[in-house]
């Protein structure tokens, strides 16, 4: 039964937790944007987005960077980039690429997925990912490219696991794309380098409008002939831009002061989860809080609390609820007095 269909609006927005996407630029951020310098990207002719590509590219530990508006795009054009139509891409059932990308790898793409089942800690086995390969055979789509994914559902997969996964597809042959769609809230959850998770794919797509609060886009980092496919792949979609070192500015912002920040969300995302576990199940994982509420209060939950100037995303029987750089010490107060309120 659908309990929720939606997202539910309040009069006056006090704690948005609907998703890391809603965030709106600081007047820091903005100034940083009103004084980029800028140029006809299509041209290579921006001087800030070729600053952003290639400070990424340096900081994963990759040859080259590209800038995309979004990281679906990003994912399909690294995709066309390494396969060409009738190949194989593995990948998870819960991953971005095959869940919630619109099908476009195989639409657009003409490239046959294969979804794996996600373990718990949502990496896939290498025996899984072993077995799915496909023989040298007429009959049977060319096996091409793993693609991985951290975090998963916010939850963060040790190096261990992500390094396994990866291994047994280099050992078939198979080039490696990491979709890093919350990747700066997988390296802060872990307490890795952000080179240690950016090896683990040949390919990483770095999204800058989750996690970190950019307006918009994603970069693609890997090695440079890929990355000159890629390019002309974001052509072929449609993703080809003229002055957008705009975006690329509040890129550069929020590297510098949003991702030294994020284990402040998932602090106060441990916060949120402990004072909703006597009104329901809660399961925490990163910056975001899944929580399935207790019988009695599940009806209308939405419109009340939107009544109290909290946003929440719908979901039946569990809600995501997600912390950001615009939710601070008193919105999360709000948030947790608003739910309090429901017994």
């Amino acid at each position: 039964m659908v309990l929720y269909a939606g997202s539910f609006a309040a009069e006056k927005v006090l704690c948005d937790l609907r998703s890391d996407t809603v965030t709106q630029p600081c007047a820091e951020m903005r100034a940083a944007m009103a004084a980029a310098e800028v140029g006809d990207d299509c041209y290579g002719d921006d001087p800030t987005v070729t600053r952003l590509e290639q400070h990424l590219a340096e900081r994963m530990g990759k040859e080259a960077g590209l800038f995309f508006p979004t990281g679906c795009m990003s994912n399909l054009a690294c995709l066309l980039a390494q396969c060409g139509r009738g190949d194989e891409v593995i990948t998870g059932r819960e991953y971005h690429i095959y869940a919630d990308e619109a099908g476009s790898a195989s639409v657009l793409g003409g490239l046959a997925l294969d979804p794996l089942p996600v373990a718990e800690d949502g990496a896939l086995e290498p025996a899984d990912i072993r077995a799915a390969l496909k023989p040298d055979d007429p009959h049977y789509a060319a096996s091409r490219l793993l693609s991985l994914e951290n975090t998963v559902g916010g939850r963060a997969i040790p190096l261990s696991r992500m390094e396994a996964a990866a291994e047994a597809g280099r050992a078939a042959g198979l080039a490696i794309h990491l979709d890093g769609a919350r990747f700066f809230n997988a390296v802060t959850a872990l307490g890795c380098a952000e080179q240690d998770l950016a090896r683990i794919g040949d390919t990483v797509s770095l999204c800058l409008s989750k996690g970190i609060g950019a307006p918009a886009g994603t970069v693609l980092v890997g090695p440079a002939d890929v990355l000159a496919r890629a390019r002309r792949a974001r052509k072929l979609l449609g993703g080809g831009m003229r002055q957008i070192g705009v975006l690329a500015a509040a890129a550069l912002w929020a590297l510098d002061h949003v991702v030294p920040r994020l284990a402040e969300d998932h602090a106060r995302a441990a916060q949120l989860a402990e004072a909703l576990r006597p009104l329901g199940q809660v399961r925490l994982a990163t910056n975001m809080v899944f929580f399935t509420p207790a019988p009695e209060l599940a009806p209308e939950i939405g419109p009340r609390l939107a009544a109290k100037g909290v946003r929440i995303s719908a979901g039946s029987p569990e809600i995501r609820l997600v912390l950001h750089r615009d939710v601070d010490d008193a919105a999360l107060g709000v948030a947790i007095t608003a739910f309090q309120s429901l017994r």
